[in-house]
């Protein structure tokens, strides 16, 4: 492990625990602190006040559902639990932060904005915002894996403990998401966690659908898919995927449903929809405005300008910018600025 500037780059390789032991001890005195902030921070976002044992029913339902669908993955969490001397169950939590807070009522500036196109010359690019909250950007890494018995590798981009949310792997698959609020959230595999079974196991944007619609996913999402030959994002809300593929110019997605069959249920809240229009519009117009030949930097210029920038209000329970990254997926190159992308510098971490 070293750390450069405000991110933490773990290298972790060998069988599941193994890696999830290694993230676990580069992390241990962070993530015991982030732990006893208000329970991982929950407590500083959400209605009324949470307590581990009231959460032990929730924790156990999940970690069934995983367990049964990507072992591998559960595995992992135990190893992340025993690196860093926490309880399996506080372990579980760093991954199930995001399905505990369920839909979010409080009116919300902003939760991602994601674009991807791919060239004519098959230089295929993913960039993103990352909008949370609970000020999340004082606990960024960045997670290089290389599994036991396979050559693929991966880079994670990854908040307090959680074993994904994106990145891109050495197949040339790049994989982002975006919050998006519709069904019934239930006990199964949490989105973060599909991400990384993706990074692991799918060497193209086909194999990903291919293994998302085996999936038993517990909550809805878009996750925007990019390799060298496709570039698309697949909505997925009660158990149902839905596709659309860019066309030349690329395409962007916010935090609505878009697919027709799935903007009906789209449970977003008046505020948080008006920004996610204005953020898709946004995207939109400067993706098209955006040069072939457009470097990393050129795309962090986009990011990092008002309305795609969702700046800090001083307000812990809203989302705000906490990184935004841009994925050469062709390359393995991971290009991300920590906190808001106006202020900070270019960090670049390459397979």
């Amino acid at each position: 492990m070293n750390t450069a500037g405000d991110i933490t780059f773990i290298r972790a390789g060998g069988e599941p625990r193994d890696i999830g032991r290694a993230h676990g001890r580069a992390l241990a005195a962070p993530l015991r602190t982030f732990l006893d902030d208000g329970l991982a921070r929950l407590n500083h976002l959400t209605a009324r006040p949470l307590t581990l044992p009231d959460l032990l029913p929730t924790v156990a339902a999940y970690r069934a559902g995983v367990t049964a669908a990507l072992p591998d993955l559960a595995e992992e969490v135990a190893g992340l639990a025993e690196g860093a001397r926490i309880g399996e169950d506080e372990a579980w939590l760093l991954q199930l932060r995001r399905e505990i807070m369920g839909y979010s009522k409080v009116p919300t500036a902003g939760d991602c904005t994601t674009y991807a196109r791919t060239t004519a010359d098959g230089t295929p690019v993913l960039a993103q915002t990352v909008d949370l909250n609970g000020n999340l950007d004082s606990h960024i890494a960045v997670l290089e894996t290389a599994r036991a018995g396979s050559p693929r590798r991966a880079l994670v981009l990854s908040f307090a403990g959680l074993l994904g949310y994106l990145g891109v792997n050495s197949d040339g698959l790049a994989v982002g998401l975006n919050l998006v609020l519709g069904g019934t959230w239930r006990p199964g595999v949490p989105p973060y966690l599909a991400i990384r079974h993706l990074l692991d196991h799918a060497g193209s944007v086909d194999e990903a659908l291919k293994i998302l619609a085996g999936l038993p996913l517990a909550s809805s999402r878009s996750l925007m898919l990019c390799d060298p030959e496709r570039a698309l994002y697949v909505e997925h809300l009660d158990g149902e995927l839905r596709v659309r593929e860019a066309g030349p110019g690329g395409l962007a997605h916010t935090n609505h449903f878009l697919h027709p069959d799935f903007a009906p249920a789209d449970e977003l809240n008046v505020f948080a929809r008006n920004s996610s229009v204005r953020r898709l519009r946004a995207a939109g117009e400067g993706l098209a405005a955006l040069r072939g030949d457009a470097d990393a930097e050129d795309h962090f210029a986009l990011l990092a300008k008002e309305p795609l920038r969702v700046p800090d209000r001083g307000d812990i329970r809203a989302e705000r910018t906490v990184a935004a990254v841009v994925i050469h997926p062709a390359a393995g190159r991971l290009h991300v600025r920590p906190g808001d992308p106006a202020l900070s510098a270019t960090q670049v971490f390459s397979l």
